[in-house]
């Protein structure tokens, strides 16, 4: 049985669906045949029995003596020109004894086997002392084994303007051959057959069809399938008709939205490495370019004034700085969900902010910040956290004028961060979260132009939103709205 599930399973499934579909239907049809069969069988067996009584009505008054006095011939075996039929149908009609012997009419077509129940109707009607006489009907063989079906009921006699008196102990038997009944029967049998053969095979081949037409968009979508692996073709689309909403349609949608998700992945990817490639080259040279020097230097002998030498050292330093940044910002980027989920919990934004403010003021000491905090909890990956809002400072700090002020504030949930600098222009500020976008204006102040959109992703990913816009009076404000989470319970004192 495990043998035939295992090959069943390994088909094509246009193969199954054809097999599941035959089979129901041979199911179906064998049962719908079997029961018409029993059907007519019954019918065919009534209409005997029916056919039975009225023959057996004409002889209820037959006239025993003359027929027991032929006791024990046997009749010559062929019907008789004036024996007993029905529409070519000859009948058999004899008496039967109480002990078991049969007297043959000369009009029947021949001798019936008598068997015990034949004799008990004699002894019923013997015992039913006027009352009803019972007949039984049943399947018997007569003297050569043909098959019949017999009636055997109690005899009686009827007198001149007298009622039916019982014959003692002799039963009438009528019987009528079933040959012409099992033929029809056996016709029936083999017409049932080949209908239900031709039905399975036209199902077989009805689901073979079906499984191909159903199945259709599904090797459309294999075909998809198997050319992306093999070509990394991404841009290749299933149709799909708009008012379609069946299990195919929304497998090709799925397909679709996956390989527009993954083109769009891969083009961001080979963006950020474009990207990030561009803005490393300006670094890298101007290191490598301070560097020959010093290396020049070196080997020809003649040292750099203090002042030129310290200068380029400077830039060095400041060079390798930037490109830390950089490396730090894209590794940011590049981490996974999954790496950051397994970080997350409830952090304290109120002291986030206060740790990203100290660092603040360490890098704009000739600037004012103020502060007006208020607690708030949220949910997210505490060093992101901190990253984000550093990074929303930096701004402010790198924008800010020489002794100006930027305002903090942090309540219900929202933070802002307004500086007193020059401002965004309007048509720059769809652009201000896009990786590597750094302002015309901006592009010789130092940084990647990553901080901004890693403040974005950071956000978002804690349920947020962040945006920037220009500031009444000047300046640009920063919005970060984040969604509170549960008051951890305090920590119990040491000790």
């Amino acid at each position: 049985m495990s043998r035939l599930v295992r090959r069943y399973q390994a088909l094509p499934i246009r193969a199954r669906l054809a097999m599941l579909v035959a089979a129901a239907v041979a199911f179906a049809v064998a049962a719908v045949s079997v029961t018409c069969w029993f059907i007519v069988q019954r019918k065919l067996f009534d209409q005997v029995d029916q056919d039975l009584r009225k023959a057996a009505q004409p002889q209820r008054g037959v006239n025993a003596e003359s027929v027991l006095a032929t006791c024990p011939q046997q009749p010559s075996g062929s019907a008789p020109a004036n024996g007993l039929h029905n529409h070519g149908t000859y009948y058999y009609l004899q008496l039967v004894k109480r002990d078991g012997t049969a007297c043959v009419s000369a009009d029947s077509a021949g001798r019936v086997k008598t068997v015990a129940g034949d004799l008990d109707v004699i002894a019923r009607a013997n015992q039913s002392s006027g009352g009803l006489l019972e007949s039984v009907e049943r399947d018997g063989v007569d003297s050569e084994g043909n098959a019949v079906r017999v009636l055997t009921q109690p005899l009686t006699v009827t007198g001149p303007g007298a009622p039916p008196q019982l014959y003692p102990n002799t039963a009438l038997q009528v019987a009528i051959p079933l040959k012409a009944t099992h033929d029809t029967l056996k016709d029936l049998a083999l017409i049932l057959l080949l209908v239900s053969g031709i039905g399975v095979v036209g199902a077989g081949a009805a689901g073979l069809a079906v499984a191909r037409a159903g199945l259709r968009p599904v090797d459309k979508l294999t075909d998809a399938v198997e050319h992306v692996a093999r070509t990394e073709d991404l841009g290749i689309r299933i149709p799909v008709e708009d008012d379609s909403e069946d299990e195919i349609a929304r497998l090709s949608r799925s397909f679709n939205s996956m390989t527009a998700s993954l083109a769009s992945s891969r083009d961001l990817q080979q963006q950020l490495i474009a990207d990030a490639g561009h803005e490393l080259r300006t670094p890298l040279t101007s290191l490598r370019t301070n560097i020959e020097l010093l290396t020049r230097s070196e080997e020809t002998g003649r040292p750099l004034p203090p002042d030129d030498r310290r200068a380029l050292l400077n830039s060095v330093k400041a060079q390798m700085t930037e490109l830390a940044s950089l490396i730090g910002d894209l590794q940011e980027l590049s981490r996974s969900e999954g790496q950051r989920g397994e970080r997350v919990q409830v952090v304290a934004l109120q002291d986030t902010v206060e740790a990203a403010l100290r660092r603040a003021r360490l890098r704009g000491p000739e600037l004012t910040i103020t502060a007006d905090l208020k607690p708030w909890f949220v949910r997210a990956e505490p060093s992101a956290l901190e990253r984000a809002v550093v990074n929303v400072l930096d701004n402010a700090v790198k924008f800010s004028p020489v002794g100006g002020t930027v305002e903090v504030r942090l309540t219900g949930g929202v933070l802002t961060v307004r500086d007193h600098g020059p401002g965004i222009p309007e048509d720059e500020l769809p652009h201000v979260f896009d990786r590597f976008w750094r302002s015309p204006s901006a592009r010789a102040l130092p940084g990647s132009g990553l901080g901004l959109s890693i403040v974005a992703r950071t956000v978002q990913q804690a349920g947020g939103d962040v945006a920037l816009a220009r500031a009444e009076g000047g300046g640009t404000v920063a919005t970060v709205r984040l969604p509170g989470a549960p008051t951890p319970p305090p920590e119990p004192p040491a000790g």
